[in-house]
């Protein structure tokens, strides 16, 4: 018979993954996990700790967690003992097939209720994530301080007015972020930025910029920064060409990679993804400096109109993205243990076109 043991320490050596790290991953003690793989069922203190561990165990490394689980009580059954009173000493013709038709009503019995437990898994799961869907929508009230979030369908901004509480709720997240506002619906392209009159008064009441748009799951949400319009905030796409530096006029000796190239100067995003954790510094537009801890799973995406500076500890542990236009750039990884610093900001090159660069600091 197939070992169910055998299949989640294939799969785990396949995945190239340790006991400490998946421990972490799913707060199942490392003995656990051994007793798991080596099917030892003495080693938890009772059947449903077990198969709890089981399902969780065989779901993180991608298994049939429901094949798994059968492959358990299969055993279970193979290997419990044969009841006393089917045991004689002398074997009449007929306690074969008593013997064989009690197991095939035992084997008959585990796989209907390994049916009714699958079942009732699915129906739970599907219970669950319609809970988790509305646990997850979120309302955020919005000042002049910027908002920098992922937002989900179902989520609401809301903003103060003259007239009240106007509240803008997320109506998709799939190709495009739409708002369903009093005034109506609104849309934002992936890498656009526009001023969204909510009310209908012609005068414009948030800024939004869409850094981060699936073109295919409504689920997966938009990242996007979003602030009240005031005097004190201007659009983060008014990008002035004053601003921007000449090719001539910067150190010749730093190494410098052209990520994009046009004849106009717009906002750009970078998407910081890590896998393990370092120490992470960033300052856009040479605003305030921010500086955290990061560790794997967590993202930062960090939008600026001119540049941006980035200091990482350990430039191995985080894949860098840039996005703009409704282009992306892969930076990819540098090698374990290298500190990285970098300014990714616009250039305007002798050729007047403007260029996205990255230029590698000492």
């Amino acid at each position: 018979m197939e070992s169910y043991g055998a299949i989640l320490k294939a799969k785990r050596e396949e995945k190239g993954l340790e006991y400490d790290t998946i421990s972490r991953d799913t707060s199942i003690a490392s003995n656990y996990l051994l007793a798991l793989e080596t099917e030892d069922s003495a080693a938890f203190p009772g059947e449903p700790y077990l198969v709890g561990f089981l399902r969780n165990y065989a779901d993180y490394l991608g298994v049939d967690s429901e094949r798994v689980i059968h492959l358990y009580h299969a055993k279970v059954l193979q290997e419990s003992p044969v009841p006393e009173g089917l045991i004689v000493h002398e074997k009449p013709k007929y306690v074969i097939p008593l013997i064989t038709g009690a197991v095939s009503l035992l084997v008959i019995a585990g796989i209907v209720t390994g049916i009714i437990l699958a079942k009732k898994n699915a129906l739970n799961k599907e219970s669950k994530t319609a809970l988790d869907k509305n646990s997850q929508t979120k309302k955020y009230e919005l000042t002049e301080k910027p908002l920098q979030t992922r937002l989900y369908k179902g989520d609401q901004l809301v903003l103060g007015t003259a007239a009240g509480d106007v509240v803008v709720t997320v109506a998709n997240t799939q190709g495009t972020l739409s708002f369903e506002t009093p005034a109506g619906l609104q849309h934002i392209e992936l890498s656009e930025e526009i001023e969204v009159d909510v009310d209908g008064d012609a005068a414009p009441e948030m800024i939004v910029y869409v850094s981060d748009v699936s073109s295919k799951n409504n689920d997966r949400g938009a990242e996007a920064r979003i602030l009240l319009k005031s005097g004190a905030n201007a659009a983060i796409g008014e990008t002035k060409a004053s601003d921007i530096p000449n090719a001539e006029d910067l150190p010749q000796n730093q190494k410098r990679t052209v990520i994009f190239e046009d004849t106009r100067a717009y906002p750009f995003t970078i998407r910081a993804d890590f896998r393990a954790g370092c120490v992470f510094r960033y300052r856009p537009d040479r605003k305030e400096t921010v500086e955290d801890y990061l560790t794997n799973g967590e993202t930062v995406n960090m939008t600026a109109s001119n540049g941006i500076r980035m200091w990482i500890s350990n430039g191995n542990t985080v894949k860098l993205q840039v996005i703009a236009n409704a282009k992306t750039y892969d930076l990819g990884v540098t090698k374990a243990g290298q500190v990285v610093v970098q300014d990714i900001r616009w250039i305007k090159d002798t050729d007047g076109k403007y260029k996205l660069v990255i230029n590698e600091l000492d």
